[in-house]
């Protein structure tokens, strides 16, 4: 009989190997595994329990939200609001930081989410996902909106889960990135995929062409090499992606490699990129860069950014470490013609 190792086991036996750490941490992933494993199971049914489809309503940022926003918002919230292990929480589908009810005690870490990534693929039954960070608390005090706006650099923690043919969790505690599988057989996430790591080379990109025509010319630049194949500049050629859910693109990149873009176009210069800084960014740099590739905006490295604001955005470029860096190096050199 195989000796499977649990999620739960796994985080202890890390733990054992840093001084002076309880088994709060452990206590507190629990409780983000029990929510996760309640959406996995409403994701897997579906229109079955009536939880498809658009809710009616809009979240903070002006996006029209789907029903299951809303209830996996309320089942994150639910499983970790009175555990005792958080100082506070913030979630994508909330303009303000969430406070532990007074009745319930207080713990020391911060917890940021989005419940559901990706939520525009699930009515056509496409992967989705949750993303979590996890940062520490200044003890013994009230969270207040400084407290979670902390550099990527600062987490303890970040993860996220795939709901696609198998429940897959991902997760970084600052010592390499490892998955795990949900057995629905026994309830528990099993250790499937230890020491994942991303090769530096990469035949396979992921953006979204059809705002090309919105993109800086660096990004253009890239682009149109890649395109050109065995017979342009790169000498080889390269398969695109685009799922619209950027849990499924980082999964793909952490198992074969690649290159994910949501970068910084022109269409509103008010808006410094798509992605969220706090809920969709920094989790996956930290993960990302666990596993050893890179993660930048173009023009510097996304965990170093210092956060303005709960729901910034910024551009978002990761993957192979190779390929990110030429990307930065385009950046950096704009205006510059590579000679053919």
């Amino acid at each position: 009989m195989t000796n499977h190792v649990t999620l739960t086991q796994f985080i202890i036996e890390q733990q054992r190997e840093l001084p002076g750490v309880s088994g709060t941490f452990t206590s507190l992933l629990n409780d983000v595994v029990t929510a996760c494993k309640k959406i996995s199971h409403l994701v897997n049914r579906g229109d079955l329990v009536g939880v498809l489809g658009s809710a009616g309503s809009e979240n903070v940022q002006g996006e029209v939200q789907k029903k299951l926003d809303i209830i996996t918002h309320d089942i994150m919230v639910d499983a970790l609001n009175w555990t005792g292990h958080l100082a506070g929480m913030a979630s994508e589908e909330m303009d303000g930081i969430i406070r532990i009810p007074p009745q319930y005690p207080k713990g020391k870490y911060l917890a940021l989410f989005d419940p559901l990534d990706g939520s525009s693929n699930i009515d056509v039954n496409l992967a989705v996902g949750t993303i979590f960070s996890i940062l520490r608390c200044r003890e013994g005090v009230e969270p207040e909106l400084e407290d979670f706006l902390r550099k990527g650099a600062e987490q303890v923690c970040a993860g996220f889960v795939l709901y696609g043919p198998s429940t897959m969790m991902v997760l970084t505690t600052g010592h390499g990135v490892n998955g795990f599988t949900l057995d629905q057989d026994i309830g528990e996430f099993i250790l499937t995929h230890p020491g994942m790591t991303i090769p530096d080379e990469t035949c396979e990109f992921a953006i979204n062409m059809s705002n090309r025509r919105f993109w800086e010319e660096p990004v253009r630049r890239y682009i149109d090499e890649c395109l050109q194949g065995s017979e342009g500049i790169r000498e080889k050629d390269f398969n695109m992606r685009w799922i619209a859910s950027m849990v499924a693109e980082v999964y793909r990149i952490l198992t074969r490699g690649g290159v994910f873009m949501y970068p910084y176009d022109l269409r509103d210069p008010s808006k410094a990129g798509r992605l969220r800084l706090m809920y969709e960014a920094n989790p996956m740099a930290f993960i990302i860069e666990q596993a050893g590739g890179a993660c930048s905006t173009g023009r510097e490295r996304v965990l170093d950014i210092m956060p303005t604001g709960l729901h910034q955005r910024v551009p978002v470029i990761l993957g192979s470490k190779n390929e990110v860096g030429r990307i930065v190096d385009y950046h950096k050199n704009e205006g510059a013609v590579e000679a053919v």
